[in-house]
Parts: C-alpha cells; sequence; structure tokens
C-alpha cells in the first residue's frame, strides 16, 4: 500500500493509541489543528482531548510534565514542533530524563518518546533548520533515532514506547511528502543500521533527509560503473557499528554524508569509529560531505547551495576513486 511519510506517522500514532490506554500524545497545536505537520490530524476526534493533549508554548514545561507522566506509569509521546525548539527544553532531556535511571540505581525508568521534526530545505532561514541529531547522540541514557524511509516511520514508535528509557525520534521535515509503499512487514528494531543499496566499490553512509539524496547519488553514479553501497544508520545512539564495519570490509572505501556540520558531526564520530577499527581494512581515506560552516541561509539557491546535494555526493566519490 502507497502512503507518505506523514501518513505513515500518522498510522503509528493512531496504532499506539488504540494499543495502549498509558499512551497518549501532547505538545504545540497537536490537537484541534491536527499538527504542524499533520501527523495527529484526526487523532483528537477519535482519542478525545484527554490523550491528545494541546500544551502552552512551553517546551520546557510540557517535556517536564511528559517526563513525570512516564515516571507514573503512563507512556507519553511529547511532539516538539522543531528541533531548535527542543533547546529550550535540553535541561530536561539530558539532565533529567536521561540521567534519572543512573541518579536513582536503577530505581527509576523514563519510558518518555520525543518526536521533533528536524532538518533544512524549506527556506525557514537559520533559527529553523538546524540539524542537531548528533547533539542528542552525544548523550548516555537516550536512544536517537531518525527514520529515513516509510517503513520505518511506521515501524519505530511501537519499539520505542516499549523501550524503558527515553527515546528521541527525528523526522525529517523534507521527508513528510516522500511517498512509499508501505511493505506489508513494517516491523523494525531500534538497534541496527540497514544496508538500503548493495554495492561493491564504495560504501555511502547516512541517515534521514540525506538518504534520498545518496541513493540518487548511488544511482547516478552507477550510470558511469561505480557500485555503491549506501548504509543508513537508522539508529544515530548506540550506533551499528558492525553494520558499518562489514560494509567497509567489503568496499575497502567510504563516504559519510550527513547534514550536520562538519565541526563535531555525527559523521566525525563515524569516521573515527571506523579508522578505530576497520582501519587495515581502507584502501583510500574516508570522507564526507556535510553542509556548510554557516548559518542555514533564506535565499533558495543558498540554501541548496550550503546543504549536502546529489551532484557533491557524487563529486565526492570520484575524487576518492580517482575517477
Amino acid at each position: 500500500m502507497k502512503m507518505s511519510y506523514r501518513e505513515a506517522i500518522r498510522q503509528a500514532l493512531r496504532g499506539a493509541l488504540a494499543a495502549d490506554p498509558r499512551v497518549f500524545l501532547m505538545g504545540e497545536d497537536v490537537g484541534k489543528y491536527g499538527g504542524t505537520y499533520a501527523c495527529s490530524k484526526g487523532l483528537l476526534d477519535e482519542f478525545g482531548p484527554e490523550r491528545i493533549r494541546d500544551t502552552p508554548l512551553s517546551e520546557l514545561g510540557f517535556v517536564g510534565a511528559g517526563i513525570g507522566a512516564a515516571l507514573g506509569g503512563l507512556r507519553p509521546i511529547v511532539e516538539v514542533m522543531t528541533v531548535n525548539f527542543s533547546l529550550l527544553a535540553l535541561d530536561q532531556i539530558v539532565n533529567t530524563a536521561a540521567a534519572l535511571r543512573h541518579m536513582s540505581g536503577g530505581q527509576f525508568s523514563v519510558p518518555l518518546v520525543v518526536r521533533m521534526a528536524t532538518g533544512a530545505g524549506r527556506q525557514l532561514a537559520a533559527q529553523h533548520s538546524h540539524s542537531l541529531e548528533n547533539w542528542y547522540a552525544h548523550i548516555p541514557g537516550i536512544k536517537v533515532l531518525a527514520p529515513a524511509t516509510i517503513a520505518d516511520a511506521r515501524g519505530m514508535l511501537a519499539p520505542a514506547l516499549a523501550d524503558p528509557d527515553p527515546v528521541v525520534i527525528f523526522e525529517h521535515a523534507q521527508l513528510y511528502n516522500l511517498e512509499d509503499e508501505l511493505p506489508g512487514d513494517f516491523q523494525c528494531d531500534i538497534a541496527s543500521a540497514a544496508v538500503r543499496r548493495e554495492g561493491k566499490a564504495v560504501t555511502l553512509i547516512t541517515y534521514g533527509g540525506s538518504l534520498p539524496k545518496t541513493l540518487a547519488a548511488a544511482e547516478e553514479l552507477a550510470g558511469s560503473g561505480i557500485d555503491a553501497e549506501v548504509v543508513d544508520l537508522r539508529v544515530l545512539r548506540p550506533l551499528d557499528t558492525a553494520t558499518l564495519f562489514v560494509s567497509v570490509k567489503k568496499t575497502r572505501r567510504a563516504v559519510v554524508i550527513d547534514e550536520g556540520w562538519k565541526s563535531g558531526s555525527l559523521a566525525a564520530e563515524v569516521m573515527a569509529r571506523i579508522a578505530e577499527e576497520s582501519f587495515f581494512e581502507l584502501d583510500a581515506p574516508l570522507k564526507r560531505v556535510c553542509s556548510a560552516e554557516v548559518p542555514i541561509p533564506y535565499a533558495k539557491h543558498m540554501e541548496e547551495a550550503a546543504l549536502p546535494q546529489v551532484p557533491k555526493i557524487v563529486a565526492a566519490v570520484r575524487e576518492l576513486l580517482g575517477k
């Protein structure tokens, strides 16, 4: 059945609410408005205001309320409109949710799911175009997910809700209109990377909104005889390095594509782990394609120039292979 990424998320939310009375959704405009990205449209009518809760414009407050509800035995899904607004709730996520199991000696857990839109490409300028997934992937005590396919958008929420610890899900805003077939078996774990395309010449490692671009680049490279393998990280913490090492051992070359800025990026962490564990499997230096080190511009042509794009990925691969 073909559906959009947005509809896959809506179905995941509906399925979770229907399956477990402890589950509820809270966030700005998730109720009457149906969500900023229309992911919760219709859920208020179906499940009522006790389980679809509109909140004040206070991320610090309602994320904290979600933590309290999780400690009290509920299974909250907290929607933060965009990743930049989550900065207002960093204290709750990093200092409280992520740390409570450790600080209580294992007496308490926080089964909380926080969803947020991330990424650029929509001409929303510097304050609404961040890709800060790596900030959260740096923190022990939470899992960090980046569903990039229809199947993962539909399948990741259930295991996230079943996890006893906090899970942060990043939905790239450029993916909401993406359409594809939903496979009959869309169940997935929240621990493994996925090989999205098999290849032998080079491994392209990416996640989230950069996956469609990377797959398009691999298709273009195939037209000139370069067989690229594409690995979708999917889970940013904990990283599934085993899948990466197997792929690099096969191709002996790797390029990491990450919409985050190069300095302190997730791309840097992935490259470091490959260098630490698989250095002698490499036949060439590692390369990466990241966003330009600037606040994301508003003007469309400048925004496009600042972000990883198919031609940049293709050029990086050709430079690596000397072709």
